[in-house]
C-alpha cells in the first residue's frame, strides 16, 4: 500500500513547533507532499526526517508561498514549476516522477479578498495547469495534490449562500475545478463521501475550527486510469498546526 499526504503547513518553521515529528510518525506517509513552506529560499534549511529525501521549491520572495515533497521513495525525476515563467516565481509546483505514475504538488494562487488576480487566475494559471497535467498524462498517470483554493461545490463551505462572490468561491473558480474533473480527474476524497460538513481549512477567528465552520479546499486528485487502485481518500481533521488539515490517500 502506498500512502501519499498533502498538508498546507502556513509556514514549515511555525509546524515544526507544533508537533510536526509527531504527526509523521504517527501518519508515516511514503510520500508528503507539503505546501506554503515559506522556507528560507537560500537553499539553507533542510528537515532531515529519516528515511525521507526532501525537494523543495521556493519562491523568489522572501517567506512567501513555496513548496516541498518528502518522499521515501526515490523518484526518477523532480522538475520545478509547469515550463512557464509568468507562473513559475512563486515555487507553487513540484512535480515528481515514479515508476507507474506523475506526482504533482500544487499550491494554486489565491485570487485575493478583493479578486485582484481572479482574471490571471481564470484565464492563465488554471488553463496552463491543466493543459501541464494532460500533458504529463501522455505518458502516464498523474496524481495531484495541495491546496487548490477553491471549494468546488456547495457542499465544501458551510456558508455557501453567502460566500458566491467571493475569493475561493466565484463561479470562474469553481468552473476552472469543474474543468478538471471533465478533463478526467478524480476527486478522491468524494469517491467515498458524498457528504457535507467536511473542510480542510478553517478561519484562525471566531473560533470556526471548533464550530466547524470551514472549507474544504485541499484535493488529492487522480488519472482516472488509477481509480482501481484507489484505496482510500481522507482527511485528518484532527492534526493541529495548521489553519488546514492534511489530506491524503492510499493506493494499492
Amino acid at each position: 500500500m502506498l500512502k501519499i499526504i498533502s498538508w498546507n503547513v502556513n509556514g514549515i518553521r511555525a509546524a515544526l513547533k507544533k508537533d510536526f515529528a509527531g504527526f509523521i510518525k504517527k501518519h508515516k506517509p511514503d510520500i508528503l507532499c507539503l505546501q506554503e513552506t515559506k522556507a528560507p529560499n537560500d537553499g539553507s534549511f533542510e528537515l532531515k526526517l529519516d528515511g525521507y529525501i526532501e525537494y523543495w521549491s521556493h519562491a523568489k520572495k522572501k517567506g512567501y508561498s513555496g513548496t516541498a515533497i518528502l518522499s521515501k521513495i526515490k523518484p526518477k525525476e523532480v522538475k520545478e514549476g509547469i515550463g512557464a515563467s509568468q507562473h513559475d516565481e512563486e515555487g507553487r509546483v513540484l512535480t515528481a516522477e515514479y515508476d507507474d505514475f506523475y506526482l504533482v504538488n500544487v499550491y494554486v494562487p489565491n485570487t485575493k479578498r478583493d479578486l485582484s488576480r481572479l482574471s490571471y487566475r481564470e484565464k492563465e494559471w488554471d488553463v496552463d495547469f491543466l493543459k501541464y497535467l494532460k500533458k504529463l498524462e501522455q505518458k502516464k498517470p498523474v496524481i495531484f495534490c495541495g491546496d487548490l483554493n477553491v471549494a468546488h461545490q456547495e457542499i465544501d463551505l458551510t456558508y455557501p449562500k453567502a460566500n458566491v462572490n467571493n475569493h475561493g468561491f466565484t463561479p470562474q473558480e469553481r468552473k476552472g475545478f469543474d474543468n478538471i474533473v471533465k478533463a478526467g480527474f478524480i476527486d478522491t476524497f468524494r469517491e467515498f463521501e458524498k457528504d457535507g460538513g467536511h473542510y480542510t481549512w478553517w478561519s484562525q477567528m471566531s473560533n470556526c475550527r471548533a464550530k466547524n465552520i470551514g472549507w474544504r479546499i485541499d484535493y488529492s486528485c487522480i488519472s482516472s486510469s488509477l481509480r482501481p487502485r484507489l484505496k482510500t481518500g481522507f482527511i485528518l481533521k484532527e492534526v493541529m498546526g495548521s489553519d488546514h488539515c492534511p489530506v491524503g490517500i492510499t493506493l494499492k
